[in-house]
């Protein structure tokens, strides 16, 4: 992996199937089983799970980068950020029809896990479940 420049972070987004971003970040914000988490340049070694969520990143060129987590893993160690997930939506990759179709079914099913995993990703574009 690359060093990161001066003041940023190395980050990096992992699904199971891509890498869904990759990049360098003044910060980024998680949602631990701890609790919620924010990482700035010298951060001190880490490595968490993640509960179901939205992560953010803000990159050094001033955009700001919403993911949806599904439980997962965050790690931390010289500047580098690793977030490891089964599965990750950036936000314009969510689709709300497919979504609450998603908690319905999960609650038909009474599979609240589920449904946490799906409201995760509404929250990520800041829709109220």
């Amino acid at each position: 992996m690359a060093s990161s420049s001066a003041g940023s972070l190395q980050v990096e987004l992992v699904a199971a199937d891509r890498v869904v971003w990759s990049g360098e970040a003044d910060e980024v914000s998680a949602r631990t089983v701890e609790g919620d988490l924010g990482v700035l340049r010298g951060h001190a070694p880490l490595l968490s799970l993640i509960v179901p969520g939205v992560v953010v990143i803000k990159a050094v060129h001033g955009d700001t980068v919403r993911a949806a987590v599904i439980e997962g893993f965050l790690s931390v160690a010289d500047d580098h950020v690793s977030i490891l997930s089964e599965e990750i939506l950036l936000e314009a990759e969510i689709d709300t029809d497919k979504i609450q179709h998603e908690i319905d079914q999960a609650k038909a099913e009474e599979d609240y896990d589920a449904v946490r995993r799906a409201e995760a990703k509404f929250r990520t574009i800041g829709k109220a479940v």
